[in-house]
C-alpha cells in the first residue's frame, strides 16, 4: 500500500488507512440515523403506552413498534457494529483492510435490506413485530429485506476475519489480538452462528409469504428464530464489552489488571451465551424439561459468570490506571477525579451500571425456569432488554461515537456542554423506563398490548391502581430518554456536518 493511503491519528498515535476510515464513517453514520428513527418510533410508543396519553391508533402502535424493533434493536446497533469491526480489524491493529470493494459491497446490501424492511413496514404491509411469528405474515419483501441485510452483515463480519490474518502475515500482531480485536472477534464468532439460523428459517419463510411453500410449522420456526433473535443481543454483548475496554484505554489509559482473564471471558460468550437463550421456549413442546432446566441454570451461569468477570475487570483497570496517575489519597480519590465531565467515559461508566444492576442482574433472574414462566409475556422483560440493550449496548455506543468523531472524522465536538450533560440525561431517562417497565410487568401488564384496559373486550378487568403511577413512569422516562437521544443525534450528527476540522 502506499504510504499516502494511511495518515496518523493525532490522538492516540494509531495509523489509519483511508479506506477502512471512509468505511467507518459510512457505517456510524448510517446507524446514527436509523437510531433517530427507531428512537422516533419508540418515544411514540412510550407516550402510547402512557394510559392518560395513549397518542398512536390501534394500527399504529404495531406499526411503529415492529419499526422500533427493527430500526433501534438491529439496523442502528448492527451497522455501528460494523464501524467497530473495521475499527478493531485495521486501525486499532494499525494495518489495513484488505479487499476494501468487499466491505463496501457488505455495507450496500445491508443498506438496500434496512430501506426495504423499512418501506414495507411503513406501507402496512408487514404489522407483525420484531419477531414477526408464523403464522402471522407480512409482505415477501419484508422477509427478502432482512435476508439481503443479512447477507450484507455476514459479508462485513467475515471481512473481519480477513483482515486479521492479513493483518497477522503483516506482523501487525504476534501472538494475540489487542484486547479489543479480541472481543469483536468473539462478536463475529456469534454473529456467523446467529445469523446462520436466520438463513436458515428466513429463507423458508419467503417462500411461504409468496405461496411456494404452503405450511411453517409455528413450533419449528420458533425454535430457529430464536436461535437468531436472543443470540444477535450477545453480539451486542461482546460487542459493548469491548467498547468498555478500548474506552477505558482511550480515556483513562486503562489496561486490564488481568488480560488472561478477560479473554478466558469472551470464550464463555462464545460457547455458553447463546446456548443460554431456551427461556424464550419454556412453553414449547419440542426441549425436555430436563433440557430446559438446564439450560436456564447451569448455561446460563457460565455465561454471566463471564459477564461477572467483566464487570470487575473494567473499573479495576480505570482505577488502577487513574491510581497511577497519581489519585491514591483514600480508598477513592480515583473514582472522584475520574473524568466524568467526558461524555466517552461518563457512557461509559453510566453503561455499565445500566447494563450490570438493570440489564444483568434482572437477566439471571428472568432467564431462571422457575421466574421465567411467570413473567415473560409480561411489560418487564421490555424493561429487561431496555436496561441491556438501551441502557448498556446503546450507551455505550454513544460514548465510542464521542471518540470515533475526532480519531476518525476528524472534527471538534461541538455544543460541548450538552454532549457532557447527554450521557446522564439519556442514563437516567432509561433508568427510569427501565424499572417502570419491570414494576408494572410485576403487577402482570402484558408487554405488547394495546390496550390494558381492555376497553370493548367482552369481559371486565381492572389492574391494581399503582401500575397507572408505573405507567406514567414509562412515558416520562420515554420522554427523558428521548430527549437524550436528541442531544446525542444533535451532537454527533452536529460535530460531523459542523465541527471544526481538526489536523491529522
Amino acid at each position: 500500500m502506499a504510504a499516502e493511503d494511511y495518515r496518523i491519528c493525532s490522538f492516540t498515535g494509531l495509523k489509519i488507512h483511508k479506506p477502512t476510515e471512509d468505511l467507518i464513517k459510512w457505517n456510524t453514520v448510517t446507524a446514527i440515523l436509523f437510531l433517530a428513527l427507531g428512537g422516533l418510533m419508540g418515544f411514540l410508543i412510550a407516550l402510547t403506552r402512557w394510559p392518560s396519553v395513549h397518542y398512536l391508533s390501534l394500527q399504529n402502535y404495531y406499526r411503529y413498534l415492529t419499526l422500533h424493533g427493527i430500526d433501534a434493536l438491529l439496523l442502528w446497533i448492527i451497522f455501528f457494529e460494523i464501524g467497530l469491526v473495521y475499527f478493531t480489524s485495521a486501525v486499532l491493529l494499525n494495518t489495513r483492510t484488505v479487499i476494501p470493494w468487499a466491505g463496501w459491497t457488505g455495507y450496500a446490501l445491508m443498506l438496500v435490506g434496512a430501506v426495504f424492511v423499512n418501506f414495507v413496514v411503513f406501507a402496512g404491509k408487514a404489522d407483525v413485530m420484531f419477531t414477526s411469528y408464523v403464522p402471522l405474515q407480512a409482505d415477501a419483501v419484508y422477509y427478502l429485506g432482512i435476508i439481503i441485510f443479512a447477507v450484507g452483515a455476514l459479508t462485513c463480519y467475515g471481512h473481519f476475519f480477513a483482515n486479521i490474518i492479513q493483518a497477522k502475515r503483516d506482523g501487525a500482531y504476534k501472538h494475540s489480538l489487542p484486547l479489543g480485536s479480541f472481543g469483536l472477534a468473539a462478536a463475529c464468532i456469534i454473529a456467523v452462528l446467529t445469523l446462520a439460523h436466520g438463513a436458515v428459517i428466513m429463507i423458508p419463510v419467503f417462500f411461504w409469504s409468496m405461496g411456494l411453500i404452503h405450511y411453517i410449522d409455528p413450533g419449528t420456526y420458533r425454535l430457529i428464530f430464536w436461535g437468531l433473535g436472543h443470540p444477535s443481543q450477545q453480539i451486542n454483548v461482546c460487542a459493548m464489552v469491548s467498547v468498555w475496554y478500548m474506552i477505558s484505554a482511550f480515556t483513562v489509559g486503562g489496561k486490564p489488571v488481568n488480560e488472561k482473564l478477560s479473554r478466558t471471558a469472551f470464550v464463555l460468550y462464545i460457547f455458553f451465551i447463546n446456548v443460554a437463550s431456551e427461556h424464550h421456549l419454556l412453553v414449547d413442546p419440542i426441549f425436555s424439561n430436563w433440557h430446559k432446566i438446564i439450560n436456564t441454570s447451569y448455561m446460563m451461569h457460565l455465561a454471566v459468570f463471564a459477564s461477572m468477570v467483566h464487570a470487575f475487570a473494567v473499573p479495576a483497570s480505570v482505577e488502577v490506571a487513574l491510581r497511577n496517575q497519581g489519585y491514591t489519597r483514600g480508598l477513592f480519590e480515583w473514582l472522584k477525579k475520574a473524568p466524568w465531565s467526558n461524555p466517552a467515559f461518563s457512557a461509559m461508566a453510566l453503561s455499565m451500571v445500566l447494563f450490570g444492576f438493570l440489564g444483568g442482574i434482572t437477566g439471571v433472574i428472568f432467564g431462571t425456569e422457575q421466574y421465567n414462566i411467570i413473567r415473560h409475556n409480561t411489560f418487564a422483560i421490555p424493561g429487561h432488554f431496555h436496561g441491556t440493550v438501551v441502557g448498556g449496548t446503546t450507551l455505550a455506543f454513544m460514548g465510542f461515537t464521542y471518540l470515533l468523531i475526532p480519531y476518525i472524522f476528524r472534527r471538534e465536538l461541538v455544543m460541548q456542554g450538552m454532549a457532557k450533560w447527554q450521557p446522564y440525561v439519556y442514563g437516567i431517562g432509561v433508568a427510569i423506563l427501565s424499572i417502570s417497565m419491570m414494576s408494572a410487568g410485576s403487577f402482570g401488564v402484558p408487554r405488547r398490548h394495546y390496550d390494558i384496559t381492555f376497553s370493548g373486550a367482552p369481559f371486565s378487568f381492572t389492574f391494581d391502581p399503582a401500575i397507572d403511577m408505573f405507567m406514567s413512569m414509562v412515558g416520562i422516562g420515554g420522554i427523558l430518554a428521548a430527549i437524550g437521544g436528541v442531544m446525542f443525534i444533535l451532537v454527533a450528527m452536529g460535530s460531523i456536518m459542523y465541527g471544526k476540522r481538526l489536523a491529522s
